[in-house]
């Protein structure tokens, strides 16, 4: 048995306990999904359940490549831990148990973040990535979960620019996602109007004018520091552009368009 490790905290409530049942839920969010594999280096997923959000989440995993180690950016919603905590334990999810990159781990502490596991404990929005990794991919990989709590532009800017020093230094090939959702609790109309103009900067990879518009709109983005420290680091490592996949709201799946949650699957090339 694996000491050390971090059993699943929302299985059988955002998605399927039962690995037969995970899987198939999983086949769907995956059918209908066109466009190959694409040299991405960061990436913004949701974090809802699967029924709601996991079709936009499933043409994110679609493009991204093969990489040594997923490092998967997320929001604190308990407001347990340290303000940006990585976890170095071994995660569990009925698909099976995922590794973590010890070594990367060790490179990022210091400053800002922490070693701390109470922060992921009983947060969701990390752990539901990973069986879309583990269905998605055949071949071994590890991850690097890290939990913001404090979602501020210095803060996002210096966990960003210290995961890409981090990368720099590593030998492995190295994807960075981001999990957010977007606008929370709006009408449908309303939440697609904010969210376009939330995701232009994002796709411009322009941080400033990211945290300028989430002000100006006074936006519910629950990952906005999340994106931000992606957007941060992919630049930082050569990226340039953005390109948005999909983008639904929970009004697509359950037909109430009054008070809606936005999705947003983008790429970072």
């Amino acid at each position: 048995m694996v000491q050390d490790l971090r059993r699943t905290a929302v299985s059988g409530q955002f998605y399927p306990e039962k690995p037969k049942y995970l899987k198939r839920e999983l086949k769907r969010c995956f059918t209908n999904i066109t466009g190959g594999v694409r040299d991405v280096t960061g990436a913004v997923v949701p974090h809802a359940g699967y029924p709601y959000s996991g079709t936009t989440a499933a043409n994110v995993y679609t493009a991204l490549p093969e990489a040594d180690t997923y490092v998967l950016l997320g929001p604190n919603h308990t407001g347990l831990g340290s303000v940006v905590a990585v976890s170095r334990e071994t995660w569990n999810t009925p698909l099976g148990d995922v590794p973590v990159n010890k070594e990367l781990v060790k490179q990022l502490l210091g400053g800002i973040i922490d070693l701390d596991e109470s922060a992921h404990q009983y947060e969701h929005s990390i752990e539901v990535q990973l069986p879309f990794l583990q269905y998605r991919f055949s071949h071994e990989f590890n991850i690097v979960p890290i939990c913001m709590g404090l979602q501020d532009q210095e803060t996002a800017t210096e966990v960003g620019d210290h995961l890409a020093q981090a990368i720099k230094d590593s030998d492995n090939r190295i994807v960075i996602i981001a999990s957010s959702d977007f606008s929370h609790y709006v009408e449908d109309s309303v939440a697609k109007k904010i969210d376009n103009y939330l995701i232009e900067p994002v796709l411009e990879l322009d941080v400033d004018g990211f945290y300028r518009r989430l002000a100006e709109r006074n936006a519910s983005v629950c990952g906005y520091g999340p994106i931000s420290a992606m957007l941060t680091a992919s630049k930082a490592l050569g990226a340039s552009k953005g390109t948005l996949l999909n983008y639904t709201t929970s009004g697509d799946v359950t037909g109430d368009t009054s008070a809606v949650v936005g999705y947003a699957g983008i790429i970072i090339e």
